[in-house]
């Protein structure tokens, strides 16, 4: 009875759960714990830093990639924007060297109408009706030149079959062959667009 009471004579089963889990003395599993951390091998982390500097150099080719293709468009746009401005600007000067072709008819018409009634172009009338086609006439005139169309009276001036148009020649004293002796119609431009030579006569 002594020896129950010691707790000699034990039985291990009926020793609860405790006493199973703390295993041997010294305190807890080791397989618990885990075997201890140990450092990669060499030719594993130079692998890593080989991947590394690979995944570096894709990323870069990637980038100039997308920057060269970035310049390329800035550029296509840039020359896009060039040629629709030019686009642009031909077809109004080409719409206006059009509307100016039929205006300056009236202009001439206007101008022989004063040269005939002996009025002068710069000056007034005390006639009601001839005041008014001066008035009309110095107003589409300065009209045009306000659009930049330009008068082109060539006489004295040697001639040029590009910019005029020769009627018919004559010999003239103390002229020298080839000049323009009279201009029988003006020509006009629009900046350096010829719209109509102007029609002259020729010494021979």
């Amino acid at each position: 009875m002594r020896e129950s009471q010691d707790g000699q004579g034990t039985d291990p089963s009926t020793a609860g759960p405790d006493a199973a889990s703390r295993g041997p003395a010294g305190g807890g599993d080791a397989s618990v714990l885990g075997p201890p951390e140990s450092t990669p091998p060499a030719d594993e982390a130079e692998q890593v830093e080989t991947d590394l500097d690979a995944l570096l150099a894709d990323t870069q080719r990637e980038r100039d990639e997308y920057l060269d293709l970035a310049k390329r468009t800035k550029a296509d746009f840039e020359n896009f924007r060039k040629r629709m401005a030019a686009d642009v600007l031909a077809a109004s000067t080409k719409g206006k060297a059009e509307l100016i072709r039929d205006v300056v008819p009236v202009l001439d018409d206007l101008e022989r109408a004063i040269q005939a009634a002996g009025l002068d172009p710069e000056g007034d009338s005390e006639d009601g009706l001839a005041h008014g086609v001066l008035l009309v006439f110095r107003s589409l005139r300065d009209s045009l030149a306000r659009n930049g169309v330009e008068a082109v009276d060539p006489k004295g001036e040697k001639f040029d079959p590009n910019v005029h148009e020769a009627l018919s020649a004559q010999p003239a004293d103390g002229v020298e062959s080839g000049v323009v002796v009279e201009t029988m119609q003006k020509g006009y431009r629009l900046g350096e667009q010829l719209i109509r030579p102007a029609r002259v006569v020729v010494s021979e």
